[in-house]
C-alpha cells in the first residue's frame, strides 16, 4: 500500500492533489488542522494535513498477443464483474473520504462548494439547530461530488428535502386527530392560543368528520378564559362543562358520554411552575383514552420552548401543535423539537380565523417550511 502525506489550503484542494496523485481508488486515513509557515511564531496560517493511502499492487497485465489470438480468446474471457461486496467496500470508501469534509467548519481557510453552501444559509436562516445541518452536510456533499456535472440547486434542494422526509418517516404521529382515543387535552404555557386552536379543532371534526364534540374546561383561573370557550360552543352548538376539581372532570366525562370526541382546555400558566405540571397530572384518569398535545407558540425562543418541552414531560405527551405560523418567517424550530423529543406535529395554525386558519400536519409540509414553502 501506497501512503502519502498532503498540505493543502483547504480539504477540496488535498483532494484534488490526492486524486492526482494516487487516483480515485486512494482512501483518506486521517486529517487535521494545522498551523504553518510564519516567522519567530507569528503570522502562522491554518493549512490542511492529510495522509492518504492507495493500494499499490499492480493490475495484472495481459500479455500481448497476436491480433487474431486475442479476438479469439475474448469469448472465453469475459470482463470480471465485481462483487456486490467490493462494490460496497468502495461505496464505503467514498463515504469516508467525503465525511472528513465536515471538519472544514472548524477551519476558516476550506469553504463549502457553492451550491453547497446556499442551501446551508437557507437551513441556517430557518434557524435550524447545528447539530442538525452537521449530519445533512456529509451526505448533501456525497450527493453533490456523485452529480457535480449535472446537480443544479434545484437538484440540491430536493435532494436535502428527501433526506428531511426520510428522517422524519420513522418519528409520529402526524396528520391531527385519528379518532382512536376519544379525549384530546391540549397544555402548555399561558398565551399560546390553546383556547382558539381548541375551537379549530372542534370545527374541523364537526365539519369535516361529522363527529359529536364537546368541551371541558379546567381553566378556572381566568373568567375571560371559560368565556371564550363558551361562546366557542354556542357558535358551533356543542356542550361544555366547567371543572374545578378532579371530581368534577370525572362527573363531566360520564355526562359527556354519549360524544364522539370530548376536547379539553387547560390553564394557561408560567410552565416553570412544577405544581401547575402536577395538578394536569392528577386532574384525569382516563390515561388510556386521551390524546395530549404541547402546544408551542413560533414566537417562543428555541431555548423556552426546551425548557416548556422538559417541563411538561411528567406529563406524557403524545405530539406538538404548533401556533403562530404567521406571526413569524423562520420554521427551523419545529424541526428541532421533532428531533429532540421525537414527537410528531398533530396540527399548526396560522391566523386567529375560526376554523379556517389549521392545518393538519404532515412531513411534507415541515420539509417545505424549512425553504419557505407555505
Amino acid at each position: 500500500m501506497k501512503v502519502k502525506k498532503y498540505m493543502a489550503s483547504s480539504m477540496p484542494e488535498a483532494m484534488s492533489m490526492i486524486r492526482k496523485e494516487l487516483g480515485n481508488d486512494a482512501v483518506i486515513l486521517n486529517s487535521r488542522v494545522v498551523q504553518t509557515g510564519g516567522l519567530f511564531g507569528l503570522f502562522r496560517k491554518k493549512s490542511m494535513e492529510v495522509i492518504a493511502a492507495v493500494d499499490s499492487r499492480p493490475a495484472t497485465v495481459e500479455k500481448k498477443r497476436p491480433k487474431e489470438q486475442r479476438s479469439a480468446s475474448l469469448p472465453l474471457h469475459p470482463p470480471v464483474q465485481k462483487s456486490n461486496d467490493e462494490i460496497v467496500h468502495e461505496i464505503n470508501d467514498l463515504k469516508k473520504m467525503l465525511e472528513q469534509l465536515t471538519i472544514m467548519k472548524h477551519s476558516v481557510n476550506t469553504k463549502l462548494p457553492v451550491r453547497v453552501d446556499q442551501i446551508i444559509k437557507k437551513l441556517q436562516l430557518q434557524e435550524i439547530d447545528q447539530n442538525i445541518i452537521d449530519r445533512i452536510v456529509p451526505a448533501l456533499l456525497e450527493f453533490y461530488y456523485l452529480n457535480k456535472a449535472s446537480a443544479t440547486e434545484e437538484d440540491l434542494i430536493n435532494w436535502t428535502k428527501k433526506w428531511m422526509f426520510e428522517k422524519l418517516s420513522p418519528i409520529e404521529p402526524f396528520g391531527g386527530i385519528d379518532f382512536t382515543k376519544k379525549y384530546i387535552n391540549v397544555i402548555g404555557p399561558t398565551g399560546v392560543g390553546k383556547t382558539t386552536t381548541l375551537a379549530k379543532i372542534a370545527a374541523k371534526c364537526m365539519i369535516q368528520y361529522q363527529k359529536k364534540v364537546a368541551f371541558i374546561t379546567t381553566d378556572t383561573y381566568r373568567i375571560s378564559a371559560i368565556d371564550q370557550l363558551k361562546t366557542y360552543a354556542n357558535i358551533l352548538n356543542v356542550p361544555i362543562e366547567v371543572c374545578y376539581s378532579k371530581e368534577d372532570v370525572q362527573a363531566a366525562i360520564h355526562s359527556l358520554a354519549h360524544c364522539d370526541v370530548v376536547l379539553i382546555d387547560t390553564a394557561g400558566r408560567n410552565f416553570k411552575e412544577q405544581q401547575y405540571v402536577e395538578e394536569l397530572k392528577e386532574m384525569f384518569s382516563v390515561d388510556e383514552e386521551i390524546c395530549t398535545f404541547l402546544v408551542l407558540s413560533l414566537t417562543t425562543k428555541m431555548q423556552d420552548m426546551k425548557a416548556i418541552c422538559e417541563q411538561f414531560s411528567s406529563a406524557p405527551i403524545d405530539a406538538f401543535i404548533f401556533t403562530k405560523l404567521d406571526e413569524t418567517s423562520t420554521y427551523g424550530a419545529i424541526l428541532n423539537m421533532i428531533f429532540a423529543y421525537e414527537k410528531g406535529v398533530g396540527y399548526m395554525t396560522n391566523g386567529q380565523n375560526v376554523p379556517d386558519d389549521l392545518a393538519e400536519a404532515s412531513q411534507e409540509q415541515i420539509v417545505n417550511l424549512m425553504f419557505g414553502e407555505m
